[in-house]
């Protein structure tokens, strides 16, 4: 199917915009390598125009009501619903997830925007008790003012209304800038935005095959208050140190290195059936997807078992088809990673329960898929122990005891999500407490919603999206102290 086959434009100060130079660039269907579309071109000239349109429009957006913020966000997300399958095809198509995950995630994003339409009445202020007698103290929360958002290309478009939905609720404006790989799925959300009649420069998108201009002008405008990013860990580091030369406000959503532990006591086939489901979601490419599966030693038998059984059952190919469950990776250099450290694991002892290879037969050839891969004895000097993999790789590890399976859990750098498998609460509350990750799944591959704080400690990243913490990184708080 082709879903776009026109020049899709840049969104600026309520308008669909040609580049700057007006060039293009094409978008690639990567479980095909076809090409899907054009996309605006655009520079610093153009992520400049944005930024001042958001700051002309940021004194008349903030000094709305949050009812009327609220009626705003309500509609963007009725549209989104109403518009549920086409934004879905949109994204299998550019992103190559299969189509009902496509549709869940369009489910997912909407939540945002029907989370912060109520949030947006939720920001409260606050009197403090004075030490003296004429003395009153008043504390506001008021928007940081013109945001800088930076997308990713995983999950093209609930990431978007995940910073958006927050920012727009607490009075601030936006200029968007999504990955180079899924521009099309931003263009079908502002369309969103703009039929949603949220007012001229609130919303501001900005199209690039570069994204270091783009980010460069967002990181050098002292109108940009705040800066927030998905993506890699090392990009976040750059950010976050130019950003302090301006003492920006930085949220910064990063890599991961998810472990997943399985005590004795949890029952294997349970236990395994929910790691295939997380593991291979869109393909192993999630920030939560568990990327160091510990299993005790006792049942790390059954527990392979019943993980290759299910992991045979997977079938690879175009998001559009019905049965298919693994979708492509984003591009060569993804696929070259997961083929690297899978040899480099059985290199240095691994074994290889099942996968391990590129697909090729059925035409899989033309996209980036990797075979649903399991390794054995992994053990941490293999680089898969160490780095994120993203991709449909589960290296399983057996363990023997509580103490020593948390401090190698906690043996990372990232710090995001965790999972633990056992039906024995003091143990699971025990791991929830000494796990150092921002998110743990006790028995639960999902432990996320809109209405949930989302984020990471250490290199994972700062600060947190959804949730009421989730519009809090969009406030200041500002203090009254009035002699009365």
């Amino acid at each position: 199917m082709k879903v776009h086959d026109f020049i899709s434009k840049m969104y600026i100060n309520g308008q669909w915009v040609n580049a700057n130079d007006g060039s293009t660039f094409d978008v690639l269907n990567p479980s095909n390598g076809d090409k899907v579309g054009e996309v605006a071109n655009g520079d610093r000239n153009d992520a400049q125009k944005a930024i001042h349109a958001a700051r002309h429009a940021f004194d008349r957006w903030s000094c709305l009501t949050a009812y009327q913020r609220s009626e705003y966000l309500y509609k963007a997300y009725q549209l989104m619903m109403e518009h549920r399958e086409h934004l879905a095809r949109v994204m299998t198509e550019e992103q190559g997830k299969p189509l009902k995950a496509s549709r869940g995630e369009i489910q997912y994003g909407a939540d945002f925007l029907l989370w912060y339409a109520e949030e947006a009445k939720r920001i409260y202020g606050e009197t403090i008790p004075a030490p003296r007698s004429d003395q009153r103290f008043i504390v506001l929360r008021q928007p940081v003012g013109v945001v800088a958002a930076i997308t990713p290309w995983n999950y093209p478009m609930s990431m978007i209304t995940r910073k958006v939905a927050p920012a727009l609720a607490a009075g601030c404006t936006v200029v968007l800038k999504p990955s180079e790989a899924t521009p099309l799925c931003a263009v079908e959300i502002f369309k969103i935005f703009e039929k949603a009649g949220i007012p001229a420069g609130v919303v501001n998108l900005v199209t690039a095959s570069d994204p270091a201009p783009i980010g460069e002008t967002f990181i050098t405008n002292p109108l940009v208050r705040k800066i927030t990013f998905t993506g890699s860990t090392e990009v976040g580091k750059i950010l976050a140190k130019k950003a302090a030369e301006q003492v920006k406000h930085v949220s910064l959503e990063l890599g991961g290195h998810a472990p997943f532990i399985v005590f004795d006591d949890a029952d294997p086939v349970y236990a395994a059936k929910g790691a295939v489901l997380i593991k291979f979601l869109n393909t192993g490419q999630a920030c939560i997807s568990p990327n160091r599966i510990f299993v005790h030693r006792s049942i790390v038998d059954p527990f392979i078992k019943e993980f290759k059984n299910r992991v045979s059952g997977m079938r690879a190919g175009s998001g559009f088809e019905n049965g298919v469950s693994i979708g492509p990776l984003v591009n060569s250099a993804a696929l070259e990673k997961v083929e690297r450290q899978v040899a480099d694991a059985l290199d240095k002892g691994a074994t290889l329960v099942c996968g391990g290879h590129r697909l090729m037969d059925n035409n899989l050839d033309k996209g980036y898929f990797y075979a649903p891969t399991v390794l054995n004895d992994v053990t941490p000097e293999m680089l898969i122990y160490r780095q994120e993999t993203f991709g449909p790789v589960a290296p399983i590890i057996a363990f023997d005891t509580q103490e020593e399976v948390l401090e190698m859990a906690n043996d990372t750098i990232y710090g995001l999500a965790a999972y633990v498998y056992t039906p024995n609460l003091s143990r699971a509350m025990r791991m929830f407490e000494g796990l150092r990750f921002g998110i743990i799944g006790i028995n639960d591959i999902n432990p996320t919603a809109a209405a949930a704080p989302f984020g990471g400690m250490k290199e994972s990243g700062l600060g947190r999206e959804g949730g009421r913490e989730g519009i809090a990184e969009y406030l200041e708080t500002k203090l009254g102290g009035f002699s009365v």
